[in-house]
């Protein structure tokens, strides 16, 4: 019977030093991620970290404290490794990170940081989608800022700059709907200027073509979105081409407006003039021959036409 007793004994003995080189070895693991992460080599910290994580929940309650510490430590090590990838501009690595964080944030109940996270994970589509426009690499971006768009259809800054994308490769209806999805959400000033930029080089390329249907059409468009002197200009010359008279009349005259010191008022002046004196309205026709008597240009024939008026 003693001998029995004594064989427990040993056993007993035996576990216990085999449980104690368990939890030395735990520690020295996780001390093993924090020496590295002291030293800044952060993904050879997580590595030790995750381990020992898996090794001290093997313990039971005598790895309670490192499970704590670990379980404490990785997401908060994981969303930094994640920032440093934005920071390296190395987009996809970073998304990677950030999805697996939020991953683990959740498995923990960390809800905040998973949040913080998902934020963080915008944050850095828009810096690769701003990345890519700035590239002119318009198809890409348009693919990344579709996704932001996917995930937060209200998001305004990403609406804004799909826009742009989307203009940049001649999409005018695609970029238009985003620019309206962008103003209905707080862009509103930004995405009506950006709509009257686009409709207004629209007009002007078309106008090139003597397209002045289109060119007419793309202007006043542009004008409804912001008033401004160069749709006012090619309105007014492609309604006068059209023999739109009272029409190219009434936005030369805004032009003017607008932009009272143009290099080209005298023109758009006798331009005005004449149109009026075609029209039949010679009080009209006088004021503009008269602003033109002291242009060294259009002054003389101006000085003439107000003798045949």
């Amino acid at each position: 019977m003693k001998k029995i007793i004594m064989f427990f004994a040993a056993v007993v003995m035996t576990a216990g030093i085999a449980a104690a080189q368990d939890i030395n070895s735990v520690t020295e693991t996780y001390n093993n991620g924090a020496m590295e992460l002291e030293m800044g080599n952060k993904e050879a910290a997580l590595g030790y970290f995750q381990a020992a994580l898996t090794a001290a929940e093997a313990l039971g309650e005598e790895g309670t404290q490192i499970v704590e510490n670990c379980k404490s430590t990785i997401p908060v090590l994981m969303e930094s490794i994640a920032k440093d990838f934005i920071k390296a501009e190395q987009y996809d690595a970073a998304i990677d990170m950030l999805n697996k964080t939020i991953e683990v944030s959740n498995t923990l109940g960390n809800a905040a940081q998973a949040d913080e996270c998902k934020t963080l994970i915008y944050q850095t589509l828009m810096a690769k989608g701003n990345g890519l426009i700035n590239s002119k690499d318009f198809a890409g971006a348009i693919e990344v800022y579709n996704q932001i768009m996917a995930a937060d259809p209200t998001n305004a800054m990403a609406s804004l700059r799909l826009g742009m994308a989307y203009g940049a490769t001649g999409n005018t209806e695609a970029a238009e709907a985003a620019y309206l999805v962008a103003a209905q959400n707080g862009q509103e000033k930004n995405a009506y200027k950006q709509l009257s930029n686009l409709f207004v080089k629209k007009a002007a390329a078309v106008l090139k073509g003597k397209n002045y249907n289109d060119a007419l059409t793309f202007a006043l468009k542009s004008a409804e979105y912001l008033q401004n002197a160069t749709a006012m200009k090619v309105a007014g010359t492609a309604a006068s081409a059209l023999k739109k008279n009272e029409e190219a009349i009434q936005y030369l005259e805004k032009y003017l407006e607008l932009s009272p010191n143009a290099k080209d008022a005298a023109q758009m002046k006798y331009t005005i003039a004449a149109t009026a004196q075609t029209l039949g309205d010679k009080e009209k026709a006088k004021t503009y021959y008269q602003q033109l008597l002291s242009d060294p240009n259009f002054g003389p024939t101006a000085k003439q036409q107000l003798e045949t008026l």
